[in-house]
């Protein structure tokens, strides 16, 4: 596996950013550790963080890198500050970073696919509102989608700092219908007629976000989403998402 560290321009942020990526190697001498390679070219994950955490997160809590070195996969792990991969003002559009400019410099910069059915999405808790909302949005681009506590309408956000809940969302209300609603979207989508993607959730029991997953679950049921559910005792913390994202990476991957 080959780990780097990008730090490029964004023309839609304005500002230098960076992402992390693991790229797929052939190895079979390494102690510990072998890698695969694909033939052309490499399906990819796009795996997000938290609201308080950052691109490096996910290498520094987790061992993702091993879990994907037998799988041929590109992960590429994105920073987005504090922003819910919103467009929270004319100088912070993330998610037309993340949905629109990423995915162009990562099918740039490395041989990924472009293709649907090579193309995945997880995060967790921020990070899962943002899988979520990108497969919602554009179900076309992604295979499967994963969430890890998802924090999918942050009514605690709201409640504990309001402030920045205005700041990144403006008014409630005024969500209503937009790529932000993740309700609605996935009402819509499941309404269309569309190709759906496949869906994961998981939560801790003891997650302070259980009530809103359990919830959100109930609907993508109701819905008819192809949606596999996992929960178990836990909190929202590491100890939790470093299980599940082994777990999603066998559910995404099965058949690698």
């Amino acid at each position: 596996m080959a780990f780097i560290k990008c730090d490029f321009y964004s023309e839609t942020l304005g500002i230098s950013t960076e992402f992390a990526a693991i790229l797929p190697q052939n190895t079979t001498t390494q102690i510990g550790m072998s890698g695969k390679e694909t033939s052309g070219k490499t399906p990819v994950l796009y795996l997000l963080h938290g609201m308080s955490d950052d691109h490096t997160i996910w290498g520094r809590r987790t061992n993702v890198e091993r879990y994907v070195s037998e799988l041929g996969i590109a992960v590429i792990m994105p920073c987005a500050g504090r922003s819910f991969y919103r467009n929270c003002n004319p100088q912070m559009r993330y998610w037309d970073f993340l949905s629109e400019e990423l995915p162009a410099l990562v099918q740039k910069f490395f041989n990924v696919s472009d293709r649907k059915e090579d193309t995945y999405v997880a995060g967790l808790s921020m990070g899962g509102y943002g899988a979520f909302k990108l497969a919602f949005n554009h179900p076309e681009r992604f295979a499967a989608a994963a969430s890890f506590s998802g924090s999918f309408e942050n009514r605690w956000l709201e409640e504990t700092n309001p402030t920045e809940y205005a700041y990144i969302f403006g008014k409630r209300e005024a969500l209503a219908g937009t790529e932000d609603d993740l309700a609605g979207k996935a009402k819509e989508l499941a309404e269309s007629g569309k190709e759906k993607p496949r869906l994961y959730m998981g939560c801790g029991t003891e997650d302070f976000l259980y009530s809103v997953n359990v919830e959100y679950r109930d609907m993508l049921q109701k819905l008819g989403y192809d949606l596999t559910y996992n929960e178990r005792p836990g909190v929202h913390n590491w100890a939790f998402w470093d299980t599940e994202i082994q777990t999603a990476l066998e559910w995404m991957f099965k058949e690698r």
